[in-house]
């Protein structure tokens, strides 16, 4: 069983979280994984918790040992097969013409020794168990590049959420002031009462999307929660500081790596191989089989050996079996083994059809959002510079309350549309990265990296 890169990453996440956060390190290993987190605040420990939480990745480790046994059994089936047999038994023999009752004790022992020198479904079955286990192998990686990918989104999207709330609550406490500048201004008859009304109308407005904002957050923490299965503490937040990566390459390099690295294109793959070894399975039902036998017995047959109370022999040979007829069974399962072995085929061809759209349209995302983030920061500060020159108009009586309140309104607007974009961004890359097959320990160590502690 070879070892795949992503399964290299996770024991290196596993030492980072030990060396960096010893109270939530844990071990993990193929067989089992100790979660010690109980509510998590950083990235590393949501992915620790989730390693061992996940039954879909639960799932396909048990599935990975399935198969890892049935490789073993199929190996054991070509190996050499030793037994041995023995048997007691009491008789009792009447003399008739003695009038008498004899008694024996008859014993039979033995040992044999058997190789397979030629079996054709064996030898198919073997290489078939060996590639069900890489495929099995393969599925298992997918799904943990899909548990920390998971992950990694739920947990933005908490920090996108937070943001939001952040943001809406400022924008609420500022439209607060002007509504109270508005109604100063009233009563001073210095504004208008539609301007009032107005205000009013606004306020009320992000009060409500304010509510909105704080259900989406709950809702966010609920989904890392369930992803995780710890709580979510207070998170560390992403550093404003950090400049996110761009994309290299184009589109066409992304989808090779996809076609060549997607573990869930591995795994299929694997299974159009294994499919076809056990064509050859069920082919080798019409072979010969050859092994050699060796054997070594003792008996001693009580009143049943007219010559001797004991014998011993051995004897070593070969044992043929040539198949004649068995009703149509063989051909059924020739038949039987050609339509899965194209059923994995087109397995094979529907999933690289759809990581090729899951790829592009990864890439996509991931470009658009480099786009957005740029546009973004433009039309943040843009909006940041039109409130303040609309705040000091309406001071001035040259710019009416509707104007501000907009100004206002598409301030913060602007901001949560940073934010998103920039969340979106590291979402995209990750999910990029993962459809490619070459998410690595370090991708998902470098994001932990770009968060900071939440300040006091």
């Amino acid at each position: 069983m070879r070892m795949k890169p992503l399964y290299i990453s996770t024991l290196c996440l596993s030492l980072a979280c030990a060396s960096v956060f010893p109270s939530y390190a844990a071990d993990v290993t193929e067989e089992a994984v100790t979660r010690i987190v109980v509510q998590g605040s950083t990235l590393e420990d949501f992915f620790t918790a989730a390693l061992d939480y996940s039954p879909e990745l639960r799932i396909s480790r048990d599935r990975l040992n399935i198969s890892s046994a049935r490789k073993k059994a199929a190996n054991g089936e070509l190996l050499p097969q030793l037994s041995a047999s023995g048997s007691v038994s009491d008789n009792n023999q009447l003399d008739n013409v003695r009038d008498v009752r004899n008694k024996y004790r008859g014993e039979r022992y033995s040992v044999q020794l058997t190789q397979v020198l030629f079996n054709w479904s064996a030898f198919s079955a073997r290489s078939a168990a060996y590639l069900a286990e890489d495929q099995a192998e393969a599925e298992y990686y997918a799904q943990l590049s899909y548990v920390l990918t998971d992950v990694a989104e739920k947990y933005f999207e908490v920090l996108q959420a937070e943001d939001a709330v952040t943001s809406i609550n400022a924008e609420v406490e500022t439209f607060r002031n002007q509504l109270r500048q508005i109604e100063s201004l009233y009563e001073l008859q210095s504004a208008q009462i539609t301007d009032l009304y107005n205000a009013q109308a606004r306020f009320a407005a992000v009060q409500a999307e304010q509510l909105t904002r704080e259900s989406e957050l709950a809702l966010a923490r609920e989904k890392l929660r369930s992803v995780s299965g710890v709580g979510v503490g207070e998170l560390y937040r992403l550093n404003e500081a950090i400049e996110i990566p761009s994309v290299e390459g184009n589109v066409e390099t992304w989808l090779e790596r996809a076609r060549n690295g997607n573990q869930q294109i591995i795994a299929r793959e694997y299974a159009v191989r294994a499919a076809n070894k056990r064509i050859d399975q069920r082919q080798g039902a019409y072979m010969p089989s050859v092994s050699i036998v060796a054997q070594q017995q003792s008996s001693n047959l009580g009143y049943d050996n007219t010559l001797s109370n004991s014998t011993d022999s051995s004897y070593i040979g070969l044992n043929v079996t040539v198949p004649l007829f068995a009703g149509g069974r063989n051909r059924a399962g020739v038949n039987e083994a050609r339509s899965q072995h194209s059923i994995a085929q087109n397995e094979l061809r529907q999933i690289q059809l759809e990581i090729v759209e899951r790829t592009r349209l990864a890439f996509l995302q991931a470009k658009s959002s480099e786009l957005q983030i740029t546009a973004a920061e433009r039309l943040a500060e843009s909006t940041a510079l039109s409130y303040t020159a609309m705040q000091r108009g309406f001071e001035l009586g040259t710019v009416n309350s509707v104007d501000v309140l907009n100004a206002l309104r598409d301030r913060f607007a602007a901001e949560r549309d940073l934010q998103r974009a920039r969340y979106d961004h590291i979402r995209y890359n990750l999910l990029l990265k993962r459809e490619a097959g070459i998410l690595s320990a370090d991708d998902l160590l470098d994001v932990g990296s770009w968060l900071i502690a939440p300040q006091n």
